[in-house]
């Protein structure tokens, strides 16, 4: 079984990010990613109407990483330390070597190819340094920027279940991105 240990905490470099540990220091930037409807949109997930919601947010993020059963990074910018978005895998599956790929941006950094950079390295680390043998990514089949980076990725869509996911009232489809560990 998959043995993981976060501590200390992975800071991942990229050309241009550092994705480091969510802090309280984030709550505003928390809360602005979970609340604002366009950043949530096709996110089936309940807003943040607080900054205790994005307080108790980052609480349970950090006790997850303490326990080695999610890790989550803040993405920044090299030159502003400043949260634009985040990333993350959860819902690791450790008898399965698999995990599930999560992420969010600021919408004035959508488009710039910022999140197809955090997901290559995120997708490194989970195959090189918590060895994981695939990863997976749940999404609303109507968003079509996020199928095009985990395509971008080399995720392959596996599935797509009709009004599989109850929330706010109604049925929603998922579609079901995965990517396996390049052979050595």
């Amino acid at each position: 079984m998959l043995e993981l240990n976060f501590n200390p905490f992975p800071v991942l470099t990229t050309e241009r990010m550092i994705l480091r540990q969510k802090t309280h220091a984030d709550v505003n930037e928390i809360f602005f990613l979970r609340s604002d409807e366009s950043v949530m949109k096709y996110i089936d997930r309940p807003r943040a109407k607080t900054l205790q919601d994005a307080t108790a947010f980052i609480d349970m993020i950090t006790e997850g990483i303490n326990n080695s059963e999610t890790i989550t990074w803040a993405i920044t910018l090299k030159d502003n330390p400043v949260l634009i978005g985040s990333i993350g895998i959860w819902q690791i599956q450790k008898e399965n070597y698999r995990g599930e790929l999560g992420y969010v941006l600021h919408p004035d950094y959508q488009g710039k190819g910022i999140m197809s950079e955090a997901v290559k390295a995120v997708t490194d680390f989970a195959f090189n340094a918590m060895n994981l043998h695939s990863i997976e990514a749940n999404i609303n089949p109507e968003n079509k920027a996020s199928a095009k980076v985990l395509e971008r990725a080399g995720f392959v869509q596996e599935a797509y279940f009709r009004e599989n996911y109850y929330y706010d009232g109604r049925f929603l489809d998922s579609a079901i991105y995965s990517l396996v560990k390049p052979k050595m």
